[in-house]
């Protein structure tokens, strides 16, 4: 399969620069992946697509404010370090911008007395690992010198933080949100709670990664970056029970979706596990846990669109994004959603 089977040509006013006003209020198209039929709802019924005994899984990540501006100490010259991965207490892996002009043993200086760092190696990547110098507490120097690193077709300014994050966000790491959870309010998980649906939390960090086009022609030569990820005792109950009594393993995003399919490719009893995990999902591969999935639209010819593609049939998510351009749906970080149910697998195999 070739990186161009995924375009699509999308309208750039569709891109959506700014969150809904109020919080849920978006649109939700549900696409059967055995037909491909499709129903367009607001996000706000999603309750009447779910089924009493399914397990709803959400990632608990929170979004660090991972953009840091600087100057560096012997020349002056504007910095900027995006945080990608946390290596130790002071040390992380970076992208420093402009990338040429800050090498190994550069000192750039964020706040003076109270926040800078040493470059201390250049990866092949072109990344930088970096060690922090700071005076206090890191996640308090951090919220006061960084700012959100939202994604690169965003240009808009975001006057609340608290949009790019989700309303269950408690495990700061994670250098873009998982964006299919924007759409929950408290209410509409009181409201699926009450239906005897169980909602299941796990951690992964996004990494800004995440935005990476795929450059190369074939899909399969694509190296995917790697994320942490907590997959706890309490979820591997709550998952396994749901399976037991014949629910759905519903995933909120594709990051829910990677990290299940992750443990379930180690261990397909599902027990609580942690780790790094660089799993890439495209058409051919069978899922080994999750029943449906919630997300968002997608970049054209991303790793994301291949994972949809993969999970719900390549040529019904194309038609649907033909829809939803057609119907005007926003697309992208701050846009609308998606509710996909699973293709059956021998036709899984069969569009691989």
């Amino acid at each position: 399969m070739r990186t161009s089977d995924f375009y699509y040509d999308l309208p750039e006013e569709l891109i959506a620069q700014h969150p809904p006003q109020v919080r849920g209020d978006s649109r939700l198209m549900s696409v059967d992946g055995d037909t491909g039929f499709i129903q367009h709802m607001n996000f706000l019924e999603l309750p009447s697509l779910l089924h009493p005994g399914d397990c709803l899984v959400v990632n608990n990540t929170r979004v660090i404010p991972a953009r840091l501006l600087g100057v560096r100490e012997d020349t002056g010259a504007a910095v900027e370090i995006l945080l990608l991965k946390r290596l130790s207490k002071d040390s992380w892996e970076t992208i420093v911008r402009p990338g040429k002009k800050v090498r190994k043993d550069h000192v750039v200086v964020f706040i003076p007395g109270k926040l800078s760092c040493r470059v201390e190696e250049v990866l092949d990547t072109g990344n930088r690992i970096v060690r922090f110098f700071f005076t206090g507490i890191w996640e308090e120097i951090l919220d006061e010198a960084g700012t959100m690193p939202l994604p690169p077709y965003i240009h808009e300014q975001l006057e609340d933080r608290e949009r790019y994050q989700t309303i269950y966000s408690r495990d700061p790491g994670s250098a873009a949100a998982p964006t299919a959870g924007l759409h929950f309010t408290k209410e509409l998980l009181g409201e699926i709670r009450a239906m005897d649906v169980t909602i299941a939390e796990l951690t992964l960090h996004v990494g800004l990664g995440t935005f990476r086009p795929v450059k190369s022609g074939e899909i399969t030569e694509h190296v995917m970056h790697s994320e942490w990820y907590s997959f706890t005792q309490e979820a591997s109950e709550q998952v396994r029970m749901a399976k037991a009594r014949g629910g759905r393993i519903i995933a909120v995003g594709t990051t829910s979706c990677r990290t299940l399919e992750s443990v379930a490719a180690k261990d397909p009893e599902m027990n609580a596990s942690e780790g790094w995990t660089d799993i890439f999902i495209y058409p051919g591969y069978t899922f080994k846990c999750i029943d449906a999935l919630i997300t968002n639209f997608h970049l054209p010819e991303s790793t994301l669109i291949m994972l949809v593609s993969a999970f719900a049939g390549k040529e019904h998510v194309l038609a649907a994004y033909k829809e939803a351009i057609e119907q005007k749906y926003r697309f992208f970080s701050f846009g609308d959603a998606m509710f996909l149910t699973k293709m059956q697998s021998a036709q899984q195999e069969t569009e691989g």
